[in-house]
């Protein structure tokens, strides 16, 4: 079955290159994401792999825990571990779970729910539909899906935007317009209602429509 947006993400057990997990606990009051791949050894994945073990002090200063995913055997991610580092500069820091019998790539809707057998008989173009980031709030609600195909490398960047309006719109009642970034401005959501909006912004904002209400981001006041 499908996630949507605003799903429970399932929980699981998993081994993964730091041990064994539960999903939700290793979650705990934490942002999180998810972010999957259709077997070691290719070329795209160990690019984002590499990417990501980087790009790891931007997410965890946002307070984000970030895992990866493989559908092949622990013993192969150790060895692929070796290539991400000697190819990108850096080895994963993070885990990177074995999906060898299917059931996470399943229970996330990436692979249906008949898929068995082993792992090692199937090729990444078997697998091309794990090929997902998931961002997961710390209330284990799915935030944002995101599924690319396996030719096209994924952005961190954009996922790192996401999460720093997932964040702030989760804590103000405002909205963020296109390619926003942070510290620049908002959109009051249209939950809020004009007296509403007057008691937090008492300075007022920019109404190009009045269903366009423009403010200061909040926390850069």
């Amino acid at each position: 079955m499908a996630l949507h947006l605003g799903d429970e993400a399932p929980d699981f057990e998993a081994e993964t290159t730091e041990g064994r997990i539960s999903f939700h606990e290793w979650l705990g009051d934490s942002w999180g994401v998810l972010f999957s791949h259709p077997k070691d050894f290719t070329p795209v994945c160990t690019t984002e792999l590499g990417y990501m073990a980087n790009a790891k002090p931007e997410f965890d200063a946002r307070g984000v825990k970030i895992i990866g995913l493989s559908v092949d055997p622990l013993g192969k991610h150790e060895d692929w571990a070796r290539d991400i580092a000697e190819t990108q500069g850096t080895a994963p820091n993070y885990p990177i779970i074995s999906d060898a019998d299917f059931e996470v790539s399943k229970a996330y809707g990436m692979l249906p729910s008949d898929v068995s057998g082993d792992p090692g008989d199937r090729t990444p173009a078997d697998n091309q539909t794990v090929r997902n980031v998931f961002v997961i709030g710390p209330d284990k609600k799915v935030k944002l899906i995101l599924i690319y195909p396996m030719t096209t490398g994924r952005n961190f960047d954009e996922v790192l935007r996401v999460i720093d309006s997932l964040k702030l719109t989760a804590e103000h009642k405002v909205a963020t317009p296109v390619n926003w970034k942070r510290g620049e401005d908002v959109i009051i959501a249209g939950s809020v209602s004009n007296d509403q909006a007057k008691e937090i912004y008492p300075d007022g904002w920019d109404e190009p429509k009045p269903y366009i209400r423009i403010v200061p981001e909040p926390s850069a006041k």
